[in-house]
């Protein structure tokens, strides 16, 4: 018997990406949300599951992983039928793993993460930060220019990685139709999902809400 708890806060894109993962494999799972705000990350028991104390955490069977794309790959590893989601073939899979890291180097921590740390912090953003969010939009662009998911014909845990992000971005740069199609067309996609409004449309809105309330400025 499956017994799966994920550690995690709502807002949080890393941990929508496990939860679209989570629901494409139909998995069953405790979810335990973490009150980053009263720092329990750092409690002596979230530490004992996390030594880096961040969310998303796993458990499987009393057994810990973070980081998302760790965890998304391993639950597909473990538990998928097929290997549809993370292919064994290792161009396919190559081609999804470059996407992951392109999602945590340059979509998440350059683009999203370092923006989201000026806001919070009420600090004016600097164009430069907009500017980053542009051009991962030209990348995931060109990435769909030859077909309709993020890293070939089908779907895969890279799209689950990447819309957690991109649908948080928007918030600072909306996504221009006329310009993004394939972008575009693809979110349109991922969004009729049946399970990606309670996996990630739900958290995103709580995401893009709270940054909305900060009123964020333009450096002059």
């Amino acid at each position: 018997m499956v017994e799966l708890t994920l550690y995690g806060v709502d807002a949080s894109p890393p941990v929508r990406a496990v939860k679209l993962t989570l629901a494409a494999l139909n998995l069953p799972y405790k979810y335990v949300q973490v009150n980053v705000a009263a720092r329990e990350q750092f409690s002596a028991a979230f530490l004992e599951k996390n030594p880096q104390h961040t969310v998303p955490t796993l458990e499987d069977g009393g057994n810990f992983i973070w980081d998302s794309h760790a965890i998304i790959a391993y639950l597909v590893t473990k538990y998928a039928s097929s290997d549809e989601l993370y292919p064994k073939d290792p161009l396919k899979r190559a081609v999804v793993d470059q996407r992951l890291h392109f999602e945590s180097g340059v979509v998440f921590a350059a683009a999203l993460r370092s923006i989201t740390k000026l806001v919070r912090a009420s600090i004016a953003v600097p164009q430069e930060r907009f500017d980053a969010i542009v051009e991962a939009y030209d990348f995931v662009e060109k990435f769909l220019q030859d077909h309709e998911y993020i890293a070939g014909k089908s779907l895969t845990i890279a799209d689950f990685s990447l819309i957690s992000s991109i649908s948080s971005l928007v918030v600072y740069v909306d996504i221009d139709q006329s310009k993004y199609a394939k972008l575009s067309t693809w979110m349109k996609k991922l969004q009729q999902l049946p399970y990606y409004e309670e996996a990630n449309g739900k958290g995103a809105k709580i995401y893009i809400d709270s940054i909305r309330a900060t009123k964020f400025t333009l450096a002059s």
